[in-house]
């Protein structure tokens, strides 16, 4: 092993041990020369020593310029040096709430560690490995993770690092990348090349008579190379390809067998993740014991791992800014609010129109805890965030994962409270409700256009369709149910909030006079209102 290490590294730095070699034998001989001449002459040449390095230095620099940026069409160093696994230091068990990915990553993790066991019954080697999942899942974390249980080294790339402006310059840092991961595995008996990003070089490949795309082509035909060469090396090279798009963007070649086929999806951390993920996060910061970890896992409903990090960190910062010593409830709901809605901004409102927004918030609060099946109201504010004048924040009940007609409607019907609740006090509307109709239309469309929802019973997705290709006729038809389901979820709307308008005035009230409301209060009001009108709900 020490041999294998000595020739590895021999063959990293033997550039450097040669320039040693001949400056100190340069130096050498300067010496014994100047020893030999009388003392004037030496004196002459002792003179002239500084302006011959200055000169020869400049015209170095002049030449290797030339030659980089004319001659190879730009640098070609690798950005990133052997990272090994010891400095990585990312242990199996920190990997926390993606479970499922973790399960598949430990079968690839026993294959780098033994090998022999696969050789005996004839198997192959993995070489490539695709991450697939959203940002923030932790794609990047579960391979440092394979590195460091390994002990291997981890050369990490992100594939935005091979794009460059001349063609050529990307396959050449793919190839010096390469040769360095065959090096390392020689030294240390595998190797881990990881490169993030991989649909930035992996897209499908497009051939234009004008050159496009030619130097993406270029740098992921050398990657294609470089891991078909795997094959028949002793050097076991392990490339982790990460992407958060879909996989069906990366180009077929990439996904055949032999390259990226072993595939590790990576999703959305479930309930009982979160509640991992919280219990770890919270545990590294002084925070309130009697905090209800649960009940936190269940509001972060959608939340990567990143996220939870990002929450506690930022509960963090508010509990320091309030000169508190714990956290509690109250840092990490504002640190949800602040992340998902925005900083808090003070602004200067009329009467009137505070009034307005405070009346068009309560329609959308109204409307979302009575019409909405799946989701509840956070928390309602008056005070500015981001391009808004107020916000009704919602959070889901529970995870879900396909949307049901009714729960499209009564996103349209939330979406509309603000104008209808406008409509009803004032008689007149703002230019608040253009984001409303924007979201509404939108789902009104995607509902008829798409998914067959509309009353005509049109089945089919009529937006992959030329709109030349369409009849008059039927193009009538899926517009009328647009406005039908648009005008129908209005009059529910007005309805409710006809009938509520008593409990919407206290909201607006409640908004004047505390800025903001959260569930707790929402769900108090509405509990003492619904007892005064049923008694036997008390």
């Amino acid at each position: 092993m020490f041999s294998r290490r000595f020739k590895m590294y021999f063959q990293l730095h033997w550039i450097k041990a040669a320039i040693a070699t001949v400056f100190f034998s340069l130096v050498f001989l300067l010496v014994w020369g100047l020893s030999r001449i009388e003392s004037f002459y030496r004196q002459m040449q002792l003179i002239q020593i500084p302006m011959y390095i200055l000169m020869g230095v400049i015209n170095a620099a002049v030449f290797v310029f030339m030659w980089l940026f004319f001659l190879r069409g730009g640098m070609t160093k690798i950005a990133a040096g052997k990272v090994r696994a010891a400095d990585v230091n990312v242990k199996w068990d920190d990997v926390i709430g993606i479970d499922e990915a973790k399960e598949e990553a430990w079968e690839v993790l026993q294959l780098i560690k033994d090998r022999t066991m696969l050789k005996k019954i004839g198997g192959k080697i993995i070489r490539g490995i695709l991450m697939v999942g959203p940002p923030g899942c932790g794609k990047t974390y579960l391979a440092k993770a394979i590195a460091t249980e390994a002990k291997i080294p981890f050369l990490p790339m992100a594939a935005s690092e091979f794009t460059e402006i001349f063609v050529g310059v990307g396959a050449s840092k793919i190839r010096k990348l390469f040769k360095r991961a065959r090096l390392m595995a020689y030294g240390y008996g595998a190797c881990i090349v990881f490169i993030d990003e991989l649909d930035a070089i992996g897209r499908q490949r497009s051939f234009s008579m004008y050159g496009g795309g030619q130097e993406t082509n270029t740098t992921q035909n050398q990657l294609l190379v470089e891991m078909d060469g795997l094959k028949d090396k002793q050097e076991n090279v392990i490339v982790i390809g990460a992407t958060n798009a879909a996989e069906g963007i990366l180009d077929p070649a990439l996904l055949r067998p032999g390259r990226f086929d072993r595939k590790v999806y990576i999703d959305i951390p479930g309930v009982e993740g979160r509640e991992k993920l919280f219990r770890y996060y919270l545990g590294k910061v002084t925070h309130d014991p009697s905090l209800d970890i649960g009940r936190l896992a269940r509001k972060a409903i959608h939340k990567s791992p990143a996220d939870v990090e990002n929450i506690v960190k930022e509960a963090a910062l508010i509990a320091t800014r309030y000169k508190k010593d714990i956290i509690t409830m109250d840092e990490i709901s504002e640190a949800i609010e602040r992340i998902d809605m925005g900083a808090k901004r003070r602004r200067r409102m009329t009467a009137r129109e505070r009034e307005m927004t405070a009346y068009h918030e309560s329609g959308h609060l109204v409307a979302l805890y009575r019409l909405h099946p799946t989701e509840d109201v956070f928390k309602a504010s008056i005070i500015s965030r981001k391009e808004s004048l107020g916000v009704v924040h919602t959070s889901p009940r529970e995870e879900e994962y396909t949307r049901s007609k009714e729960s499209f409607l009564a996103d349209i019907k939330v979406a509309l409270g603000g104008y209808v609740a406008e409509k009803l006090q004032y008689g007149t509307t703002s230019s608040g409700v253009s984001s409303d109709f924007k979201n509404a239309m939108t789902k009104a469309h995607l509902m008829v256009w798409m998914l067959g929802m509309g009353e005509s019973e049109l089945v089919g997705d009529y937006t992959i369709v030329p709109k030349e290709q369409l009849s008059e006729k039927v193009r009538e038809k899926l517009n009328d149910d647009t406005s039908k389901i648009f005008s129908n979820c209005i009059k529910d709307v007005e309805a409710l909030l006809k009938k509520e308008k008593h409990i919407l005035d206290r909201f607006v009230k409640e908004l004047l006079d505390r800025d903001e409301i959260d569930y707790d209060d929402v769900k108090e009001i509405f509990d003492e209102y619904d007892s005064r009108k049923d008694p036997a709900k008390k």
